[in-house]
């Protein structure tokens, strides 16, 4: 059942239509789910499965206080495998057919103010370390350039033109785009570049552009770590690593830039994707609004009551 399982995982990663990050996650999610029916079941081969087995492990999943986006996020991984089961002659019919996924409360993106983004792009400057200096540069060219913070972690030293003030990264579906750095973003990785890289780095071959204590290229969990430790120093609770990125798009916006413009920085396909940016923008001022009528219809009525 495992090698039916590596076949499935394998094609996926091969093609341009999942991001390696959904790959991981579909080798857990059905890694796990073999899990089950080992344990729970007698079952050997896939053709042995039935509607109720699938059922069951979700309800296992239930019981056990599964977030809803993590319960659907595993169904459509089964989903999709026993899709591929059909597709390829393994199976004669889809025992995932009348699975339904929970029904997953619409994600809405969170960004800080500019100010708290201003503290956090400071936080660092405290020290002189190497470290710092890295954390420094890494933070300002995140939310200058909204990217991913996969992105930002997978960029080589040869993706940054220093006097062109630009970063290449490579996005989902493996996309290349250019996108332009803040004044303040090139200076900070100019001087990490010159002065910390090199002394962090421990071979001359390694091409990675941020590096860890080890020398070797900072992973997404190693820049989140910092970047909690950063936040938690200015009193900003509740941040992601996305958060720079919620930042910077709903940031752009209100300062009136075009909204193809932002889509072509972030990396977004559709330009749906985009508007949740716009929308939370609008929702924030129309919020502001009823608050300003509000203190205004106070004020009125307190000068009506002196009167």
């Amino acid at each position: 059942m495992r090698d039916s399982v590596d076949r499935f995982l394998s094609e996926l990663q091969s093609g341009s239509e999942f991001s390696t990050n959904t790959v991981s996650a579909y080798r857990n999610d059905l890694n796990q789910f073999v899990k089950y029916l080992e344990a729970d079941t007698p079952l050997k081969t896939w053709q042995a499965v039935e509607p109720t087995h699938l059922t069951s492990f979700v309800l296992q999943m239930r019981a056990k206080e599964y977030a809803s986006s993590t319960i659907a996020r595993k169904t459509a991984a089964i989903k999709s495998f026993f899709g591929y089961l059909l597709k390829s002659g393994e199976l004669r019919s889809d025992p995932s057919d009348t699975l339904s996924s929970p029904r997953v409360a619409k994600y809405v993106p969170k960004a800080i103010s500019e100010n708290q983004i201003q503290l956090l792009l400071r936080a660092p400057s405290t020290e002189q370390t190497a470290d710092a200096l890295r954390d420094h540069a890494m933070l300002h060219v995140l939310y200058s350039s909204g990217m991913r913070v996969t992105e930002l972690v997978s960029l080589d030293v040869g993706d940054v033109d220093l006097d062109a003030g630009t970063v290449c990264c490579t996005g989902k579906q493996n996309r290349r785009r250019h996108v332009d750095l803040s004044p303040e973003a090139v200076i900070a990785l100019r001087l990490y570049l010159e002065t910390a890289r090199p002394v962090i780095v421990r071979s001359e071959d390694e091409i990675a552009l941020f590096l860890n204590h080890r020398g070797s290229r900072l992973t997404r969990q190693g820049f989140w770590l910092i970047l909690k430790g950063y936040a938690g120093q200015v009193g900003i609770n509740e941040i992601t690593p996305h958060t720079l990125r919620h930042s910077f798009a709903t940031h752009q916006i209100t300062r009136g830039r075009d909204l193809g413009d932002v889509q072509r920085i972030l990396g977004h396909v559709s330009i749906s994707t985009t508007q949740v940016y716009q929308r939370m923008v609008s929702d924030a001022e129309s919020e502001s609004s009823i608050e300003t009528v509000a203190v205004d219809d106070l004020e009125l009525v307190g000068i009506s009551s002196q009167g």
